[in-house]
């Protein structure tokens, strides 16, 4: 196993490597604690990098797709970019229309962090978020840990504290195409344990209520083609352009498979773990030719976004995402690897 800091590129942005006993590796950044690089073997014992992103690692800087980044202070949507705590109403970044998207303008996705390796195939990435960061309150102290296991698993641990209340829901933010070709995913075959999802409104805002998949083009709960229902005469998918919808998993934990995505062309199976109540799957309609290690059209790659219920912050009765005064934000998400 191997946990190095590989360069230093000309902007000051750390590039690591890690990689495990069987040839697995991935490179990260100290910028973003993005996720640059993922080498899994195909069926056939070739190394395929899965990720999206760029070859030259400054080129982050400019990235609007959020291409293998931490997430947050809180991810996904909220709705009129505010909310209320404690009395006080809270005004954020407009970065998605009239609505807050991923953190806002300059959300964890654009920060630097501080770099430790902390074992055999695993670095952590830290940094303080300060007060009104982004219009959020309280100041953060925010990790997240990326480990490489000898059963080819990618282990993503988040922590975080804060001095106030203050909402608080990590994610990582790989777009993955099992191939490696990242021409289409509408190929590979998705499973989510989910009986409901989110409806959301034209806005792409979750409205509160939750949707039985049974029966619709939402319903993952055996493996299907990505492209078996996508083009459905369905409100929500004409909304979104494809699927862009949270999930809500069904009862489990970290050791039970909550979701999973399989290429057909290189055998790759990834399987999704995690302590997280939902997951956003997002078949990467708003690509639209972004020039990295690929030419990334619509739909060439899916994210598979381990998370919190959507814009929770507005909806208390769905889940509660505030981070109290000196407690500690903590998650786990694993993508495990394997061929079939």
């Amino acid at each position: 196993m191997k946990a190095e800091l590989k360069k230093i590129t000309q902007n000051g942005i750390k590039v690591f490597e890690i990689e495990n006993d069987n040839g697995m590796r991935a490179e990260l950044l100290s910028y973003g604690a993005i996720i640059s690089k993922l080498f899994v073997k195909d069926r056939n014992g070739n190394l395929v990098d899965v990720v999206a992103g760029y070859e030259n690692e400054d080129d982050y800087a400019s990235d609007i797709c959020y291409f293998g980044a931490l997430v947050g202070r809180v991810c996904n949507r909220t709705a009129g970019a505010k909310f209320s705590l404690d009395g006080v109403t809270y005004e954020l970044a407009k970065n998605d229309g009239n609505n807050h998207l991923h953190g806002g303008v300059e959300g964890f996705n654009k920060k630097e962090y501080s770099a430790e390796i902390v074992g055999p195939a695993s670095i952590k990435f830290s940094r303080i978020s300060p007060n009104k960061e982004e219009g959020y309150p309280g100041t953060m102290t925010v990790s997240v840990t990326y480990t490489l296991t000898n059963d080819n698993a990618l282990e993503i641990a988040y922590e975080a504290t804060s001095d106030k209340r203050t909402p608080c829901a990590l994610t990582n933010h790989s777009y993955f195409n099992l191939d490696g070709d990242f021409e289409s995913v509408l190929d590979h075959e998705v499973f989510i344990d989910a009986d409901k999802m989110s409806d959301i409104d034209e806005e792409l805002i979750p409205t509160g209520k939750l949707i039985d998949v049974k029966g619709t083009p939402y319903d993952f709960r055996k493996p299907k083609r990505v492209g078996k229902d996508i083009g459905a005469d369905d409100r929500l998918l004409h909304i979104a352009n494809g699927y862009d919808f949270n999930f809500v998993l069904n009862d489990g934990g970290i050791d039970d498979v909550r979701a999973s995505a399989y290429g057909k062309k290189s055998g790759i199976l990834l399987q999704v773990f995690t302590t997280k109540p939902c997951i956003q799957f997002y078949t990467g309609n708003f690509l639209s030719g972004e020039k990295g290690k690929k030419v990334y059209k619509k739909q060439s790659a899916l994210c598979l976004e381990t998370q919190n219920f959507p814009n929770a912050v507005n909806m208390p009765s769905l889940q509660d995402v505030v981070l109290k005064a000196g407690e500690l934000y903590s998650s786990k998400t694993k993508y495990v690897f394997s061929t079939k």
